[in-house]
Order: C-alpha cells, then structure tokens, then sequence
C-alpha cells in the first residue's frame, strides 16, 4: 500500500504464534474449500478459508478467548463485558464459559433474536441496551467503569488481532501456493492478524482487505494517515459495519496490507446467493466481502491461487431472506413489470399466456384501475416474475413487445 501510517505494529508473528497454541483445542482449524465456479471466473484457483463454520459461527472466538485468557487473576474475578450485535458477542460468551469467567453482554435493543439467544446459551448475561451500537458501546462502557469489569473490545487490542491472526497461519499451512489473501474489514482486527502472520512468512503474498462501500472508512482513514470516522456507515453487512477503525489494527494495516478495497450492496447480495447456490455455504454478509471483490473485478486476481476469508456465518433467517431476494434480482433472476391490458374478461388470461410461452414464473399480481392516467377501458397490471437470468429478461420483454404489449417499467 503507498500510504504511510506511524509503524507501530504492535502484534509479532512469535504472538500469533502463542495465540495458535494456546486456541489448540478450543478453535478448528476451519476447512479450506476450492471453488470451481470462482476459479472459472477469475481464471486462477480459488479457495474459500470456511470460518463461517467455527465454532460460534465466526472467527471472533479466536481472539476472544486469547484476549481473556491472558487476563490476570484478579481481573478474571471481576469478570468481563462486551458490546456486539453478533458474532463478538458469541465469542466472548463461549471464550468467558470455556475459562470459567463471568461475562456480561451488551447488545442493542433490535439486535436479531437468534443472536441474543445464541449469546445467552453460550453462558453471558445479555443485557439490552440502546438502539444503535454506539449507545450499546456507551452502556458497555459505563458498566465496566461502575463495577470493575474489564471490557472486551471486538479489535481494539493486541492480544485480539493475534488471536485472528492463527487464520493466516492456517491459510499458510493449508495452502502454501496462495499468491492472494483477500479479507472483510470492519475494525480491522482479523485483517490486521492475518497480515502480521503471513508478512512475517511470506512478504510476496498480498493481502487484500474488503470494506462495504457504505461504510468504507478505511480509504479515507489510510489517505489521512490517520483514523478517521465515517457518519452513518450504512450496509447489510452488519459484522464489517464499523464506522472508525481500530487505533491498533490500523497501523499494521497501513503497514503491512496491500490495498483495501470496496464492493456494492449488489455485490455484496450476489456474492451470499452464490455461497449458498454453488459452495453450499451460509455465509452472513460481511463475510461474503471477498467474494463480492472477486465477482467485482475478477481479472484483478488471475495471477495465482487466491483466498477468500468467508469471516462469519450469522445471519437473522428474516435477513437472508430479503437479501437473498436482492441478490436473486441483482443476478437478473427476478423481473417486476408495469404494462396495460384492456380492462375486459379474458384480457389477464391472454398475458400469462404470453408469459408462459417463455417459461417465465409469475409469483405475483397485483391491478391498478383507479389512476387518471389510465383509459376509461385500461387496468395496469403490474407482475413480478422469476426468470432465469438477464437474458430470458431480455426475452421476456421482447416476446411482451412483441405481442403488442406496452411495457411502462
């Protein structure tokens, strides 16, 4: 990366080199999976490095459990508290269980139930606090400052971003030939781990960090050479939705990462639509960023073999739902059509006749009879149809046209 932040990497390879021992047990070493659909496109071996499927469905227990397990005696009597919507919130349940310490979980008011359940079964107390993640930080904050608990930042510590950094060990050990790492980044921890373990192994493999382009804070913030907060982050990829980085994850990373990158909503959807379809994978968002930046610009990666960090697999059921309409539309597999019909019997009948001769599946239909801008003889009819890809789209619209239809949007 051309920017230059003050070189204060604070984390070695000899402490993710510790933290892999001491998680030796208690974390998997997740599957590494090659993907043929990527690898067509990007024309170079793609693997997918499957954290989506460590225990509490993120790579967050990593540095978690390292992160209070180096806590001394006394500090481990007085427990731990957290803040998170998701994924930190699991790891420092399930970290805090395993080692036998109190913890306390704040987590935002709206927060997906699945979430707070998960969290609450994994041992922590979950307290409900404020309508956004800030607020939810202040609460945290303000209980660790009255009753001695030490709190738990998602990336904002050394022992966190070594406790990420044994992916990068993995990914070295199971692919040995990659040329390219790519990773989400929200705070910057996992990010920050991986480049300190693989730089310090191999300085000729990129890694390439992935933000949400609506909350991006990291271009500006490496520009800047320092952080830098953007107002209003705003994504679907809850678990990379950060706003400021981390002090700490943010020098190794203008250190040490070759680029950071950003990717659409479109591609974000796209990418988890995907996971499921071709890799079998539920995969939550943000932890479908690199895959984003692969169906992106897949010929900026056809140098080698790549990574992808599939960084987590939290995702509300209600969520994927509706991102999985998104992304089924983004990929042209979705068709929402506004045209008129003669307002007579029959009229309906003759135009999903029309639909059917192109095998076009209509899920929904709805009339509109009472806007000035129709005849006195006209209804519009608007439909929404499941196609099979951009070009039966294009089919559909010409096969309309050429019944005498006139499409208005």
């Amino acid at each position: 990366m051309n920017y230059r932040v003050q070189p204060v990497p604070q984390v070695i390879l000899d402490d993710v080199r510790g933290a892999q021992k001491m998680l030796s047990g208690v974390s998997r070493v997740t599957a590494m999976e090659g993907s043929r659909h990527l690898t067509a496109l990007v024309g170079a071996p793609v693997h997918l490095k499957c954290e989506n499927l460590q225990r509490t469905g993120s790579f967050k227990l990593r540095g978690a459990y390292v992160r209070i397990a180096g806590l001394r005696p006394e500090q481990r009597a007085a427990g731990v508290v957290a803040a998170s919507a998701g994924n930190h919130a699991q790891g420092v349940a399930l970290a805090s269980s395993l080692l036998g310490v109190r913890s306390t979980v704040f987590m935002p008011v709206g927060a997906p139930l699945p979430k707070v359940a998960a969290t609450r079964e994994y041992g922590a107390e979950v307290r409900l606090e404020g309508q956004v993640v800030d607020e939810t930080l202040a609460a945290a904050q303000e209980y660790a400052d009255r009753t001695g608990a030490v709190f738990i930042h998602p990336f904002d510590h050394r022992d966190i971003i070594a406790g990420q950094g044994t992916v990068g060990l993995e990914i070295l050990e199971q692919c040995p030939e990659v040329r390219t790492i790519l990773v989400g980044v929200g705070g910057g921890g996992l990010a920050a781990g991986i480049a300190v373990a693989v730089k310090a192994l191999r300085p000729d493999v990129k890694v390439i960090g992935v933000q949400a382009a609506g909350a991006a804070a990291y271009p500006p913030s490496l520009r800047a050479g320092h952080p830098v907060s953007v107002d209003h982050p705003v994504t679907m990829a809850d678990g990379i939705r950060v706003g400021r980085p981390g002090d700490v994850p943010f020098a190794i990373i203008g250190e040490l990462l070759d680029d950071v990158r950003t990717v659409s909503e479109d591609a974000l959807s796209s990418a988890l639509l995907l996971c499921l379809e071709r890799a079998k994978l539920v995969v939550e968002p943000a932890g479908c960023a690199p895959v984003a930046a692969l169906l992106s610009e897949p010929e900026r990666y056809a140098g080698g073999p790549v990574v992808a960090v599939l960084s987590g697999g939290n995702v509300d059921p209600l969520l994927l739902q509706r991102i999985l309409r998104h992304g089924m539309a983004a990929a042209g597999r979705y068709l929402s059509l506004r045209l008129r019909v003669a307002d007579a019997p029959g009229a309906l009948a003759g135009l999903l006749g029309v639909l059917s001769t192109v095998d076009a599946n209509v899920l929904d239909v709805s009339h509109v009879r009472t806007d000035p801008r129709l005849g006195l003889t006209e209804v519009e009819v608007e439909l929404h149809l499941e196609t099979k890809g951009p070009e039966h789209c294009r089919e559909v619209a010409r096969t309309l046209h050429g019944a005498g239809y006139r499409v208005m949007g």
